[in-house]
């Protein structure tokens, strides 16, 4: 159950911290047998519970009366696509979403988008909620990073652990936000391929070994 509680706890964390309103968002982790358990459709974060998720195959089978995440699709083909992904995370949180309908990437504008996997963080061509479109074209964006925008809905992010997940998350709303107030005041200056080169290079050695 241990998964199963760290799952429901992040999803009520992101909850609470404002990441999601209502059902607007779903989380979930792959399985040893090389499935995922994830969030039920249409429930709230207080109401996901270790018990309410649902465990099911990539390829959308699942045995449960409840039903998985409209966005299951999404998340199975993250997860055939990137190994290293573990948990994975959607929200529609405030600044990601809304630079997300301008159809703008979140480009260098500070070192730490490196943290992301490389010089920006892409957007997807919007499609339905729910549909094998929206799974293509998250995949598509998404590669080579840990996160990227959904057109006019939202972001997903993945990573390796469910804290890393969770601090992936809320970095990108806040530097969605950081963005956003940089851009509300002038022009902004974006770091050189050279510089954010240079800035994954460093995180390489960058904190303690075996954390974040």
């Amino acid at each position: 159950m241990t998964l199963r509680n760290d799952l429901a706890f992040l999803y009520r964390d992101i909850a609470a911290r404002g990441l999601i309103v209502g059902s607007s968002g779903n989380v979930s982790a792959r399985t040893k047998r090389g499935g995922m358990v994830i969030t039920p459709t249409g429930v709230s974060g207080a109401g996901v519970t270790p018990a309410s998720l649902i465990e099911m195959d990539l390829d959308g089978t699942y045995h449960s009366q409840r039903q998985p995440s409209s966005e299951w699709e999404m998340h199975a083909a993250i997860y055939a696509q990137t190994p290293a992904a573990q948990v994975i995370v959607h929200t529609h949180s405030d600044y990601a979403t809304a630079l997300s309908c301008l159809n703008l990437p979140l480009p260098a504008f500070h070192y730490d988008i490196a943290q992301f996997g490389g010089a920006d963080v892409r957007v997807a061509a919007y499609a339905t909620f729910g549909t094998p479109e929206i799974a293509r074209n998250a995949v598509k964006a998404i590669k080579g990073r840990t996160a990227c925008l959904l057109a006019n809905h939202g972001m997903i992010c993945h990573a390796a652990s469910v804290e890393a997940a969770l601090l992936t998350a809320v970095r990108l709303e806040a530097m969605a936000r950081q963005y956003m107030i940089a851009r509300a005041a002038g022009d902004v200056r974006l770091l050189t391929a050279a510089e954010i080169e240079a800035t994954i290079t460093r995180y390489k050695t960058y904190g303690q070994r075996g954390q974040l």
